[in-house]
């Protein structure tokens, strides 16, 4: 029976992969900053663990309570919208502590473990801003496309030693909490001139073609964890699938 340690559990893609796994029979380590252990089903194959991955004293906790893993899901991240122009750096690097930084520094804590066994996955949960960049997000999809940079390139790198990396790339997904989680972060950052691109862009996503729901995205984290292909990356939701076919 594997283990899976997933980031960013106590909403949206991360609750459901950890739900999704424990259906099919895994041990799953579910990790949040503030643990809520009535968001998951009591299981002795499911824990709840404390972590903040821009934190290394707490990634280092949470790995020793977590013991060995088999798979590592990075799905732990900050949603950003909003002119760059009037984004503050401090905010930029706010985002890039957790979606960037953070994913490396929960890969590189696992790799000695997978590298000595000779086995390991790490999967890296990204976005299809990287396939189809659009306006008022700019600092968030240059935070996920650094880790599909850094993924494409580890995946090289780890391939001597049986380890491996995927990507999960999920399309725009209304139902989760993207707004909600990063409200008090993006107030101010719509400035009177970009007013109207902004509400252009309100109306084009108030009537998608198609989204990316949770179970999409757990789903689409099951089949790389399960896949033995070399396969790097699985695009999450309808409209995910429709830009990766014209990638």
């Amino acid at each position: 029976m594997k283990t899976v340690l997933i980031t960013g559990c106590s909403s949206g893609y991360g609750l459901e992969t950890a739900r999704h796994f424990h259906s099919q029979g895994w041990h799953v380590l579910a990790t949040m900053r503030t643990p809520r252990t009535d968001l998951l089903p009591r299981s002795e194959r499911l824990r709840v663990l404390p972590l903040d991955v821009t934190q290394p004293e707490s990634i280092a906790a949470a790995l020793e309570a977590a013991g060995p893993i088999d798979v590592l899901v990075n799905n732990a991240g900050l949603g950003l919208f909003g002119a760059f122009e009037a984004t503050p750096m401090a905010t930029v690097r706010e985002i890039f502590e957790t979606n960037t930084f953070g994913t490396m520094a929960m890969t590189q804590a696992v790799l000695p473990q997978f590298r000595l066994r000779k086995s390991g996955l790490v999967i890296n949960v990204t976005s299809t801003v990287t396939l189809a960049p659009m306006p008022l997000v700019a600092a968030y999809t240059a935070s996920k496309t650094a880790i599909e940079g850094f993924t494409e390139s580890l995946a090289f790198e780890l391939e001597p030693f049986g380890v491996r990396v995927k990507l999960v790339e999920p399309g725009y997904g209304p139902g989760t909490r993207f707004t909600e989680n990063g409200a008090e972060r993006m107030q101010g950052l719509i400035p009177e001139a970009y007013a109207p691109l902004a509400q252009s862009i309100f109306a084009t996503l108030g009537s998608p073609a198609a989204v990316t729901t949770a179970s999409d995205v757990a789903e689409a984290v099951w089949r790389a964890a399960n896949d033995s292909a070399s396969t790097l990356r699985y695009p999450a939701g309808a409209d995910a699938l429709a830009l990766a076919r014209g990638r």
